[in-house]
């Protein structure tokens, strides 16, 4: 079995709003030194809640979270930590337009599978 901690990635287009879309999924896997991260732009629920932000602006935001994720080193130092590091700094509080949920935990047999089904049900 393997413990995993996972979060979701969400698009806060008014941070005092607190209204979110999730935009991804962040999991991480310290045993088996696992980091996997994905993402997806709904273009009408972004333009639901904010329909002046273009989704081109979300998903280049996004793409820095996925350099760092999958350590880019191109991405500076904090993309060279180990996969726990980069996922503690990717998930720490922050106030902005992209934010993350608390980590929540599990335990899995099979991580890939889980990924996708927690991508699929919080996501997709």
């Amino acid at each position: 079995m393997n413990l995993y901690e996972y979060s979701v990635i969400r698009f806060v287009p008014d941070v005092e709003r607190e209204e979110f879309i999730n935009v991804g999924l962040i999991m991480m896997c310290k045993r088996r030194r696992w980091l996997r991260i994905a993402t997806s732009v709904n273009s009408l629920r972004v333009n639901s809640l904010s329909p002046d932000v273009s989704t081109d602006t979300i998903n280049w935001a996004l793409e820095t979270f996925t350099a760092v994720a999958g350590a880019d080193r191109a991405h500076g130092p904090i993309a060279m930590l180990e996969p726990e590091e980069r996922f503690r700094w990717l998930t720490a509080v922050k106030s902005a337009c992209l934010q993350t949920s608390r980590p929540h935990c599990g335990l899995t047999d099979d991580l890939e599978a889980t990924f996708e089904r927690l991508l699929n049900r919080l996501v997709l």
